[in-house]
This record gives structure tokens, C-alpha cells and sequence, in this order.
């Protein structure tokens, strides 16, 4: 069944885009945290997945009081739902903190590099397996372009960019298992999902904090309020413009964009990421670290190659792309989830 508001593809790409480079600040500001606010990866990703369902849950209200004949119900929503909002908020949780404890332990650029560097083999991977998205030669070189380069970071992790960089490549390698999840999950459904990729945001947050807050409780949950104001400031962006509004638009994108095709706009993330890891945080890259990220940006690259020939039939025959892209698509198996 086609929706009549589904996104136009370009526009799809842009949101993408979009959420990509606010989760390229995300990091950032969850380092700072950690200094200032003196909490942990769980807890920084509580308060950002409370934070941001707070705003989601505000601007929905806002939605049904303009448009109380056309606002979809949460609660109908999740029922439609319910076994895809629990998966991806679990995915969502299990991704955003394990890539939070890996920017704490090897740093902002490699946690970032490694999540969405290995994030598109996986994705690659998957698509081909259940969803039966094929990436062609330029997918086999992109997934041995990954390998040699996580290979040649986890060779030259030396602790110059964080504490713990092997334990940090761990925990970004269990982060791009939970993306890659999630963006499976979201192009599997989304186009089928009743509601709307808004509410089905807003569900899956909704998960991802009840699952975080036992742990957060265990780890800590409260900040260090010394520098009030600064500590607040943090953890509202981090809920309003890499969760709220970021997430918005990347699982709006997802309904029209395959997910090999998402994987490589998402290569905006860790560009931005690697940007501010050494221009502002002061990181440094050794050289097989920096080989082993060429490597693992090139392997994302290599999907542009694989994507080209599959994206320019589609403008010459609009309708097929249409039922392509928008919902006249063959089932789907159930999926699992990611992140």
C-alpha cells in the first residue's frame, strides 16, 4: 500500500544527511560529559534518551492539538508495532552506549571510525541475507577494504587516543552490530510500519530509556552539578539535536532509501567525528591507525561505486521507483534489531 506522504527520495537522502552529521557532534559533547558532569557511558546515554523522549513527546502533543483528526496514536502505534518498538529501542540503547564507553576508552575518532566503518559491512551483509538488497563486487571489496583496516586499528591502538583503545574497538564494534540492527530493522518495516517514522521514534525511545535506567542506577546516575548550567546545556543538546530531531529524519529517510544506500551518506558521521576528535579534542592518529581508517572509510566508499548503477535507472522510470521506494515491496522477513 503506497502512502501518499511518503518522502521523495532526494529528500529522503537529505535526512539522512542531516541525522548523520548531528550524530557526528554526539560524541563530542558525550566526552565532555564525562568530564564535567563525571558520570558514564550508561548514564550519558539515559539522560540523552530522556531528554530527547521528553522533546518527541512534547512536540507530538503539539502534533494533536493542530491536528487532532490526522495525529496518529502512540499507544496504536506501539500495538501495530510492538515487537519492532521493542527492538529498536533495545538496539538503540545497546548502540548508543556501547559507542559512548568506546569514545571514553579509545577516543572520539576511532570509536567512530570503527562504528561506521564496520556499521556498512554489516549492514551490506545483512541486506543481502534478508533482505535480499545486493551489493555486487563493490560490496565484496568494501567488506575486504573493512577487515584489512579494522585489522591494521586494532594493530596500532597505542593508547594516544584514549585509555583503553582495544576495549574502546570492542565496544565499537558491538555499537555497529546494534546500527546496523536498527537500520535493517527500520528499512524492513518502516514502509509497512501503521503510523507514521515519528511515532515509531517515539516508541522506540520510550523502550530504549526503560532500558537504560536500571543500569544507569548502577552506574550512577546523577551528574556532577559544579558547573550546572554547562551539565544541563550538554545533555539538552545531546537529547534535542543528535536524538530528537536527528533520529526524526533518519527513520523518515530509512522508508525510502536502502540501507546500503544510507550507510554510505551516514559516512558524513565519522568524518565530522574524526574533524572534531583532532581539531578540537587534540587526538592524534599513528600511521597504521590512519591506514587502518582509510581503509575503513574506503570500504564505505566502495558502496558509492555499488550504489551508482542502482540509483540512476530510477529517475528515467519514476514509477518503478516509486514502487520500489515506497511501499509496493515484496515481504520482508522479521528482522532483528540494532543502531
Amino acid at each position: 500500500m503506497r502512502s501518499s506522504s511518503a518522502l521523495p527520495f532526494r529528500q529522503g537522502i537529505l535526512h539522512v544527511a542531516i541525522a548523520a552529521t548531528a550524530w557526528g557532534t554526539g560524541g563530542a559533547v558525550a566526552a565532555e560529559l564525562y568530564d564535567v558532569g563525571s558520570i558514564g557511558p550508561v548514564s550519558v546515554s539515559f539522560w540523552r534518551f530522556l531528554t530527547g523522549l521528553g522533546l518527541l513527546l512534547t512536540a507530538h502533543l503539539v502534533r494533536r492539538a493542530r491536528r487532532p483528526r490526522t495525529a496518529v496514536s502512540l499507544r496504536a502505534t506501539f500495538l501495530a508495532n510492538k515487537r519492532r518498538s521493542l527492538i529498536t529501542g533495545f538496539g538503540l540503547a545497546v548502540y548508543q552506549t556501547a559507542y559512548f564507553a568506546a569514545v571514553q576508552q579509545a577516543g572520539l575518532s576511532v570509536a567512530t571510525v570503527v562504528t561506521l566503518g564496520s556499521g556498512p559491512v554489516l549492514v551490506t551483509v545483512g541486506a543481502r541475507l534478508l533482505l535480499g538488497e545486493r551489493a555486487g563486487a563493490a560490496g565484496t571489496a568494501a567488506v575486504a577494504s573493512g577487515v584489512v583496516g579494522l585489522g591494521l586499528l586494532m594493530g596500532g591502538a597505542d593508547g594516544s587516543t584514549g585509555p583503553g583503545p582495544l576495549l574502546g574497538i570492542g565496544y565499537a564494534l558491538l555499537s555497529a552490530v546494534g546500527y546496523a540492527g536498527v537500520t535493517l530493522l527500520g528499512r524492513a518495516s518502516g514502509r509497512k510500519s501503521s503510523g507514521g517514522a515519528f511515532e515509531s521514534t517515539v516508541t522506540g525511545f520510550a523502550v530504549g530509556t526503560v532500558c537504560l535506567l536500571p543500569l544507569a542506577l548502577l552506574e550512577g546516575l546523577l551528574p556532577d552539578m559544579e558547573q550546572a548550567v554547562w551539565t544541563v546545556a550538554l545533555i539538552g543538546y545531546l537529547g534535542a539535536i543528535p536524538t530528537a530531531l536527528a533520529y526524526t529524519l533518519f527513520f523518515a529517510g530509512l522508508s525510502v532509501v536502502r540501507a546500503s544506500t544510507v550507510s554510505v551518506v551516514a559516512l558524513v558521521e565519522p568524518l565530522t567525528a574524526a574533524v572534531i576528535g583532532i581539531a578540537v579534542l587534540g587526538e592524534q592518529l599513528n600511521a597504521l591507525v590512519g591506514t587502518g581508517t582509510a581503509l575503513l572509510m574506503g570500504a564505505v566508499l566502495f558502496f558509492v561505486i555499488g550504489e551508482a548503477p542502482a540509483g540512476a535507472p530510477a529517475r528515467k522510470v519514476p514509477q518503478a521507483e516509486a514502487s520500489r521506494g515506497r511501499g509496493d515491496a515484496p515481504s520482508y522477513p522479521a528482522r532483528q534489531n540494532e543502531d
